[in-house]
């Protein structure tokens, strides 16, 4: 049976004002006039209608983030990097939002995993005192923007829940203005304040939780270069416990009578797939939209993300656990490409992500098949050759050309001047998100090492101290987002005191 289509809905007004009725101009130019629509200008310079239905979450965030001038670190379309609810999949599938929609505390991780610095507070947690402060901080400032979480009933409009960002106030009237992400179904409109804190008093079925509101802002410190927190699937929730719970009960164990032992009991212990949680940050365009060469841009990403993973190497923390993972055999100067994760395979596996994440498509990289894959080079504008996966990756019977940029380790002989099959390339391995994972962990995690000698020497192959600027900057961001996910523990309920940023 086919569904009747919509075009638009009418506003129910009173208790809404319509954004561009007369009595909305004089409500937008009152507040100008008071200082309560700085954060106006930038919300609808980078607006966006949601591209589905559920999407209104996702597209706030999307507009949020646009606004604030953060950098995904990551290409969305040629070489644009942009936030696009299509990114926004750190935390939830996105086939499941597009099913279901999305939850305030799935929201509120979306926009930890994207680098921005969040306070999040459901109804029960505040007052509408504080409510009318933080609106009306954000609203006279450019530096934070207010999104809401809020039940479409106590405005008279039609639908349930409903997210979008707050693009200002008008003091005299206490009333807000919602920028509503459904602009197919209502324009922006300004409602009275008290009726919008009604409206996020409300409990979400799929929760069982209220409904509240955050306040999104930009950290001092840049996001992830080279490694980023990955909690789309179940790794989170098993290495929030294994963090919360098994580690420090590991450390009650008395036998751990030096730092070997110690890292063997951590890592016989970890959850399988542990691995997903820290991923490296992949760079990736199709084959028709890259040069030969790589542009100045480029070229400077990679040789930020280079210039982490060789300082990640160049720690005493990294040739402890390499050497546990890999041992030496009886000829010490010997090398193959055994005792490192295989390239072929993390080829064929970046190359599907790539292309899955090119297309736009909202399921996983598992629909997609890797056909072949090679090594090439090319040149850095001016700056030499560098390295990087060339894939061809199948779908649906189409074909898809990825470049994925490589990031590598310097080493004595270039890779892109010697026969590469022979050669081990010291691309992002399983010792470096080993490495990353440990030096992540809260310092207050090695407290309970009976041992006090070994102890001390393990806080300090830990210690961030005296890391370098870019490396320390990259650890504590994703320190921030381990520290949200394993206080947590998968709990939509979780409100994580976030500490400060560096």
């Amino acid at each position: 049976m086919e569904v009747a289509s919509l075009y638009r809905r009418v506003l129910p007004s009173p208790p809404a004002v319509e954004f561009a009725s007369t009595e909305g101009k004089r409500l937008f130019s009152e507040a100008m006039q008071g200082g309560t629509m700085e954060g106006f200008f930038n919300l609808i310079s980078y607006f966006q209608t949601q591209s589905e239905p559920a999407f209104c979450g996702l597209a706030s965030l999307s507009v949020v983030l646009n606004a604030l001038a953060i950098d995904p670190g990551r290409t969305w379309k040629g070489p644009w990097r942009w936030f696009d609810e299509s990114m926004l999949d750190c935390c939830e599938p996105l086939t499941k939002v597009k099913a279901e929609g999305i939850t305030f505390g799935k929201v509120v991780c979306l926009a930890h995993c994207a680098g921005a610095r969040v306070q999040s507070f459901r109804a029960d947690q505040t007052t509408i005192h504080d409510f009318r402060a933080h609106l009306k901080r954000c609203a006279s400032s450019q530096d934070c923007h207010l999104i809401s979480s809020y039940h479409r009933r106590p405005f008279q409009q039609t639908g349930t829940g409903h997210f979008s960002p707050i693009g200002g106030y008008h003091a005299g009237q206490d009333m807000a203005l919602i920028l509503d992400v459904a602009r197919f179904k209502y324009p922006p409109h300004w409602v009275p304040l008290p009726l919008l804190w009604e409206a996020m008093n409300t409990t979400d079925e799929a929760t069982g939780l209220l409904r509240g509101f955050m306040i999104v802002s930009r950290h001092t410190s840049s996001p992830s270069l080279l490694y980023t927190v990955s909690c789309g699937d179940e790794s989170w929730k098993s290495m929030a416990k294994y963090c919360v719970e098994d580690v420090p009960n590991l450390l009650k164990d008395e036998s751990l009578n030096d730092v070997a032992t110690l890292l063997s009991h951590l890592v016989e212990s970890l959850p399988a797939n542990a691995g997903d949680l820290i991923k490296w940050v992949i760079e990736a365009r199709r084959k028709e939209e890259g040069e030969s060469s790589l542009s100045k841009e480029e070229k400077e990403r990679l040789a930020l993300k280079e210039k982490v993973l060789q300082q990640v190497r160049d720690t005493k923390l990294f040739n402890v656990v390499h050497e546990l993972q890999y041992p030496k055999g009886p000829c010490s100067s010997c090398s193959s490409s055994s005792d490192e994760d295989s390239l072929s395979q993390i080829a064929a596996n970046v190359c599907c992500q790539g292309a899955a994440f090119l297309s736009g498509n909202l399921v996983s990289r598992y629909g997609f098949c890797c056909r072949e894959t090679c090594i090439k080079c090319v040149e850095a504008n001016g700056d030499g050759l560098k390295t990087v996966i060339s894939g061809t990756v199948v779908s649906d019977g189409s074909e898809q050309g990825v470049d994925l940029l490589l990031p590598t380790s310097p080493s004595k002989t270039s890779l892109c001047n010697s026969n590469l099959r022979n050669k081990v390339v010291k691309y992002p391995s399983g010792a470096d998100v080993l490495t990353v994972l440990l030096l992540v962990l809260h310092p207050n995690t090695w407290f309970g090492i009976k041992n006090e000698g070994v102890k001390a020497e393990f806080q300090n192959l830990v210690s961030t101290e005296n890391l370098p600027d870019l490396l320390k900057r990259e650890i504590l961001h994703l320190r921030r987002q381990i520290h949200y996910l394993t206080g947590c523990k998968g709990e939509e309920a979780c409100q994580v005191h976030m500490p400060p940023s560096p």
